[in-house]
């Protein structure tokens, strides 16, 4: 196992960021992008706009890319000019799609296709104690659709897609950023405690929060239940819907909890890693 996993490591090392599954002939790197047509004006005002060229866009992106790598030392000054004056860039700018703005379902369509993962597990064989793994090519117009590859040259290249450790690969900017988000819950009342300090707590502020973790619980729930396609509410035995009690987070009352299922022959699930492991 041991010489196994060193030789993983190697290849995984020795195969660039971008390689895909399976591998391509050529590394490209594409960034997907869901942005309204539009924005907010000072005032706070909606301002659409109807069209957006795609070669300005094209020449902007390149440029902004170009001085990127300038300021991180990657690129010269000579050579950005010389990039800079061929007839093909290698750049390129799509917004052929477009979803309109009640028309949810085709949101979530999109947002899964910039999500998906690098490879399809229907399109995925094995068995366990094979060397090779067999992948079905789609629509590649070859005689012989399948792919083999050796089982440690298939995690090398799987690897290759896993994001490091607290790094992200989707971010939210403008009026979709984090801060922005916060300024406007601020504004409406509904963050911080100096907000709510010197007022009472009446029954309708009560039912309200009360509302709006039920909210949040059945929000959770189906995050849930879209990614994993099972439903966590749902009682294992008799298949009715069961309902959040309480969330308990004290590590004593937890354990004494576990320790009750033992004694009843449940096996919990094993703890989260340790944060040592994920370092």
């Amino acid at each position: 196992m041991a010489d196994h996993g060193a030789d993983l490591r190697a290849r995984a090392l020795s195969m660039p960021p971008s390689a895909a599954v399976p591998a391509a002939p050529t590394a490209s790197l594409a960034i997907h992008a869901i942005a309204p047509r539009g924005g907010w004006d000072k005032d706070g005002v909606w301002v659409p706009m109807s069209y957006v060229d795609t070669d300005k866009a094209e020449q902007l992106f390149r440029y902004k890319v170009f001085v990127f790598l300038k300021d991180e030392g990657l690129l010269s000054e000579e050579r950005i000019k010389l990039l800079m004056s061929w007839r093909h860039s290698g750049f390129s700018v799509h917004n052929g799609v477009t979803i309109a703005a009640d028309d949810r379902q085709g949101l979530e369509r999109l947002a899964r296709y910039i999500m998906r993962p690098p490879v399809s597990l229907e399109r995925l064989s094995w068995d366990d104690g094979d060397e090779e793994v067999v992948l079905t090519r789609k629509g590649n117009g070859q005689a012989d659709p399948k792919e083999r590859v050796d089982a440690l040259e298939f995690l090398a290249r799987v690897l290759t897609q896993i994001c490091e450790p607290k790094l992200h690969y989707v971010r939210f900017y403008g009026e979709y950023s984090n801060a922005a988000r916060g300024k406007r819950r601020k504004s409406e009342g509904n963050i911080g405690e100096s907000d709510l300090e010197g007022q009472s707590d009446s029954q309708e502020e009560d039912e309200l929060n009360s509302a709006r973790h039920r909210a949040q619980r059945r929000r959770w729930a189906l995050l849930i239940k879209r990614v994993y396609e099972q439903d966590p509410l749902v009682c294992p035995s008799c298949g009715s819907e069961m309902r959040v009690i309480s969330v308990i987070l004290d590590p004593k009352v937890i354990d004494k909890i576990l320790s009750h299922l033992k004694t009843k022959g449940i096996t919990p699930g094993r703890s989260p890693p340790h944060e040592s492991a994920n370092s």
